[in-house]
């Protein structure tokens, strides 16, 4: 996942009084640190206000200057000048929002919903500006006699689009309407997610009895009695809503009763009638999105959001889910199925609920493959999985990854390397936080610290919940947390890898759709035996990973793949609907959600992956836009089949997909850079067949 916050020009990563002097705020100059990371040692919350404060302040000197400029209107003079606007406010957006994602409190909460209004407002100020839009309408209008190059085309397009978008056309009352609509979304969004935040901390399941772990591997019940005791509770077992301790709960647990529990717990997050309720601020949010596309000129939200993507719109994107949905759903019943057919041997009447799907599965994947995950963990050791990720790009693009011990972090967790391209230049600087925590947002990410721009190098992160160390044997991954890392790995690389001139056009500020192709590709590496066999050792003897588990491995790649898809696409259709809608008086939410799964046949035992009280994407820049993973899965299935053909270290393939996609950004067409490096568009066919469905 990709998390960015929404400015003017692009999509670029993503409070209390000053009581300091302002010469001494780090974010007013570039940080006088070695390759310019961010002073992390240095920052305080009272330095964020002041620095956006002073942000904006500077980008409106910097506007006002494009606008009162005597020269005529340029690509050079209004374009690119804009898009350089704001060092400040790029410089304290970018850490700002990724530690209100990765190590938040009570006052940064506080903060960004104090400064949400005030940024709207600047963004909105600038968008709406009307001497600025027509300088760059001046430039927009002779793009075609200027001798631009394809990313100076690219970037003046998406200049133009961008205020056009933003409501420069619309009239004096209308923009002031859209104003308040902005505003409001603005802080709604933060309370969102907050509150999922709140609900995922506040939740916790005291286990006081031993027999109630029955099943529970050794290593999780360590970790579950190192939680309890972190939490004052010596001597009982602390199970919570991470997904590093909800799944191996669900997995494993005999306790039926206590698996429908935390089930429960997780899916009606934002669902409780309490403080974190979030059924009455996703309603809000949906209608003023509602609002805000028929403002600009559109029937539907989803159409609004669409219109500047590689799906174009509403129809294209439903036509893919639905006919993926018709593969899907067959499939998953056959699960459900053959899961029943294992509890009715049990003998106990039980009929299978949503609580035991994990919990079937896992013993199903044993029955089937004679394999399970405490078999795999002990090759996973994380360490050595991201080293695994770093010798592929090696072998692939030649770059190498050093730690540096010096470079001050957020958060002792936090891991620095600095990574080099083959012929010993910088490409970048790559942090690393592996582990959940109170103040972090569930899920994983990748986020910049600095965007890459001509000669000035990207710092990029990924954000990760993964099974924390027990003692003394380490963080020892999953199958999925393996996938994981390599997916935000391959977002990473995207970030380090770019080569372009602006900050618009650089490193993941692409369309939406488009954007995961990078990290869903770099998964299909994680599985390739010639690649585990580069990392998968056993913690304690450094054994390479047998044959015979390699194998199983690859047996099992289509295992559950109806039940993984299906909810996937629940929640893909469920977020189309929410913003496919022309009318919401009197919008009931549970009920909608309900009636778009009825209308779906979704069985019961599966729910979308995403209810609409916890569904952080759409929150999140994913609005309209949560089936972009499943669209990018053709594209990612179609390119890997590229790398098949050839070699999955084939030097000439990897050559073409770096030069075609991780190298070029936003430079050009989406589809005119797939076809660059494929020689065609992309097939549904390969998506299927690794997903068992044809």
């Amino acid at each position: 996942m990709i998390k960015k916050t929404l400015t003017l020009l692009a999509v670029s990563c993503m409070m209390y009084s000053c009581a300091t002097k302002t010469e001494s705020n780090p974010f007013f100059a570039e940080f006088q640190t070695e390759y310019g990371v961010p002073s992390f040692d240095k920052i305080r919350l009272e330095h964020y206000e002041p620095a956006f404060l002073k942000g904006i302040e500077e980008q409106n000197q910097n506007i006002e200057a494009i606008i009162e400029s005597p020269e005529i209107p340029t690509f050079e003079n209004t374009i690119v000048t804009l898009d350089n606007s704001a060092p400040i406010l790029d410089r304290v957006s970018a850490i700002f929002f990724n530690m209100t994602d990765a190590e938040t409190t009570d006052s940064l909460t506080a903060l960004s919903i104090k400064l949400a209004p005030v940024l709207s407002e600047h963004e909105d100020n600038i968008s709406l500006n009307k001497k600025l839009f027509k300088r760059v309408n001046d430039v927009y209008q002779q793009k075609d006699s200027l001798n631009l190059t394809t990313e100076q085309k690219r970037l003046l397009d998406k200049t133009y689009k961008q205020f056009v978008r933003s409501g420069a056309n619309l009239s004096a009352e209308k923009q002031t309407r859209l104003r308040e609509i902005n505003k409001e979304l603005s802080t709604l969004g933060i309370t969102f997610s907050n509150n999922v935040l709140n609900e995922n901390n506040a939740y916790q399941l005291f286990v006081e009895k031993e027999e109630d772990l029955a099943g529970l591997p050794e290593w999780f019940r360590q970790s579950a009695a190192e939680e309890a005791k972190a939490a004052g509770q010596p001597g009982k077992w602390l199970f919570t809503l991470h997904n590093a301790s909800r799944l191996p709960f669900l997995q494993y647990a005999e306790n039926r009763p206590l698996r429908e529990q935390i089930y429960k717990a997780y899916i009606n997050r934002g669902n409780n009638n309490n403080e974190n309720d979030n059924k009455e601020n996703i309603r809000k949010i949906v209608s003023l999105r509602l609002e805000k596309a028929k403002l600009l000129g559109f029937d539907c939200y989803a159409n609004f959001v669409l219109d500047e993507t590689m799906a174009k719109n509403a129809t294209n994107v439903m036509d893919l889910l639905n006919n993926l949905w018709s593969y899907a759903l067959p499939k998953a019943k056959e699960e459900a199925a053959e899961l029943q057919k294992l509890m009715d041997k049990e003998g106990k009447g039980e009929k299978l609920e949503a609580w035991d799907w994990w919990y079937y599965t896992e013993k199903l994947r044993k029955e089937k493959y004679n394999l399970s995950e405490e078999e795999t963990k002990p090759y996973f050791k994380l360490e050595n999985v991201r080293e695994g990720a770093f010798a592929v790009a090696n072998k692939l693009y030649g770059i190498t990854f050093n730690k540096l011990t010096r470079i001050p972090t957020y958060h002792p967790d936090v891991e620095v390397f600095e990574v080099k391209d083959a012929d010993g230049s910088q490409l970048g600087i790559f942090y690393v936080d592996y582990f959940p925590r109170a103040g972090k947002s569930g899920g994983a990410w990748m986020s910049n610290y600095r965007e890459q721009q001509g000669a000035t190098r990207p710092l990029v992160c990924n954000v990760c919940s993964f099974t924390k160390p027990v003692g003394d044997t380490p963080s020892l991954l999953t199958m999925d947390e393996v996938e994981t890392l390599f997916h935000e790995f391959g977002h990473a690389l995207h970030g380090l890898l770019t080569k372009c001139e602006y900050k618009g056009t650089s490193g993941t500020n692409v369309v939406r759709d488009f954007v995961e192709l990078p990290s869903q590709i770099n998964e299909h590496w994680a599985t390739e035996p010639e690649v585990l066999k580069m990392y998968a050792k056993h913690y304690q003897t450094g054994e390479v990973i047998p044959d015979e588990i390699i194998e199983k491995i690859l047996q099992q790649k289509t295992f559950n793949q109806g039940f993984m898809t299906t909810e996937l696409l629940a929640a893909a259709i469920l977020d189309m609907n929410l913003h496919t809608v022309t009318d919401v008086n009197n919008m009931d939410i549970l009920s909608f959600e309900k009636e778009a799964m009825d209308k779906l046949d979704l069985i019961p035992e599966i729910a979308p992956r995403y209810r609409v009280t916890y569904f952080n994407h759409i929150i999140g820049g994913y609005a309209a836009g949560y089936y972009s993973y499943l669209w990018a899965n053709v594209l990612d299935n179609d390119a890997f089949e590229a790398f098949k053909e050839h070699g999955v270290f084939d030097k000439t393939t990897a050559d073409l997909f770096r030069h075609n996609v991780l190298e070029k950004g936003d430079s050009e067409d989406p589809m005119v850079l797939y076809k660059n490096f494929r020689g065609a568009e992309p097939s549904l066919e390969p998506l299927l067949k690794n997903r068992g469905m044809k």
